[in-house]
């Protein structure tokens, strides 16, 4: 069963004052040779996660370039979601294997294959987002599939060989692969084509539009923050992949040396695919202790409606953002803050490394201890922090928005497709 996520068409015109008049032009261009073709993406869930944040500007914008685009969510019951998170770490390098009601749970949708209509998914291209989608391919009658680009978000860097043999034969259905980075691609896939394009950010979305630096501190204010204190935040789902455990560990340690240091731990996702956040904030609730000065919100605390409020207040009127995975396919959050200037400390892990050049646009690190005296480092010398932050949206302008990554999909497309009036496209682009 698929849903239609309906969204509305974003003019183009306004990235005309963000981005390299170059880009501008080539964007344009590269959406001239698909007008008439139709794409369709489809994801696991509407909100919550990178997937559904990307999409929700990536396609208001494609159609706001004459592109007709659509997005589509599948409804799998919860079980389906189940499975699909322990494939997702497993995937990531996590040990142990799917059962055989597992495997029969993810190969038929939790049930439900038999009533997946694929006649609204008419197209002139699909572009399927991570393992979630990837047995949908085999379930596609023959020869009803249109040009297919599977596009994986998650670090493959390391995973669990079991694992992956079972979804190599999905994955070898696709006419072209997409990695957040060359490292992530399993060296299995042989001559099928693999394109790299990391990630990228809306810098017109609520999220990530200025917000005036006294309204962001009010709000955390009414969060029960102290806008007169020190605050670092992390920002991202309660997963064992981003090491909450080890933020509160860098958060202690770090507050030896500034005592009114603050933490808030933001991981109000609203994803229906994530089952295991409940069970992970209740653990980091019960290590966190009685400290009054660690602040953790889920859905409960924020309701969907004001996530990217919260968010961008957080991110804006912090004075540190962590990122410190321990596995990460590209940290959206990351790029947000960079883009609000702020001083950024990341694991040194996957696509961070990508985003964040040690030193210069911020911090990477190995461990807590180093986490902990960057923090103190950036706390205790504000110019430090102004420096990095400075450098950090440049970056993010020049490499990480959305205009970038929307060009490098088109590129990808027209090089793979022999449309009525379109013409092969070069590659995308080195960041």
């Amino acid at each position: 069963m698929f849903r239609l996520i309906d969204l509305p068409t974003h003019n183009f015109i306004p990235f005309s004052e963000i981005i390299d008049p170059e880009l501008y032009l080539d964007v344009q261009s590269a959406a001239r040779n698909l007008t008439g073709s139709r794409i369709v993406h489809i994801n696991s869930t509407a909100v919550g996660g990178g997937v559904a944040e990307i999409l929700r500007s990536f396609i208001p914008i494609s159609r706001g370039l004459n592109i007709e685009t659509d997005w589509y969510v599948i409804s799998p019951p919860q079980n389906f979601f189940d499975v699909t998170k322990k494939i997702h770490n497993l995937l990531q390098g996590a040990p142990g294997e799917l059962t055989k009601e597992e495997r029969d749970i993810y190969m038929g949708y939790g049930g439900i294959a038999q009533e997946l209509d694929f006649t609204m998914l008419d197209a002139d291209i699909w572009i399927l987002h991570d393992p979630q989608l990837l047995p949908f391919l085999s379930l596609v009658p023959a020869g009803k599939r249109p040009l297919t680009i599977w596009v994986c978000h998650i670090d493959l860097s390391n995973p669990n060989k079991e694992m992956l043999k079972s979804v190599l034969p999905f994955i070898r259905l696709a006419d072209a692969l997409i990695f957040s980075m060359a490292d992530y691609v399993p060296d299995c896939l042989g001559d099928q084509p693999v394109h790299i394009i990391p990630p990228a950010i809306d810098p017109l979305s609520v999220k990530n539009q200025p917000m005036n630096l006294d309204s962001a501190k009010r709000l955390l204010h009414k969060k029960g923050i102290d806008p007169d204190r020190p605050l670092v935040t992390q920002v991202s789902r309660f997963d064992p992949w981003k090491d909450p455990w080890g933020v509160i560990d860098a958060y202690k340690l770090a507050k030896q040396s500034a005592s009114d240091l603050q933490l808030a731990y933001l991981g109000a996702s609203h994803a229906s695919d994530d089952p295991e956040g409940k069970s992970i904030f209740d653990s980091i609730t019960l290590y966190a202790g009685s400290d009054p000065d660690i602040h953790l919100y889920t859905d409960q605390h924020i309701p969907l409606t004001e996530v990217d409020e919260s968010v961008n207040a957080f991110q804006t009127a912090s004075d540190i953002i962590l990122q410190k995975s321990i596995r990460e396919g590209f940290g959206l959050t990351v790029t947000e803050a960079m883009w609000k200037g702020r001083p950024v400390i990341g694991g040194n892990v996957g696509g961070i490394r990508t985003q964040i050049e040690n030193d210069h646009t911020g911090f990477l690190v190995d461990n807590i201890e180093q986490c902990a005296e960057r923090i103190a480092s950036i706390i205790q010398t504000p110019a430090l922090g102004q420096t990095l932050g400075k450098a950090a949206k440049e970056s993010v302008r020049r490499r990480f928005l959305m205009p970038r990554l929307i060009d490098d999909y088109l590129r990808v497309i027209i090089g793979h497709t022999p449309l009525p009036g379109s013409q092969t496209g070069p590659a995308p682009k080195e960041i």
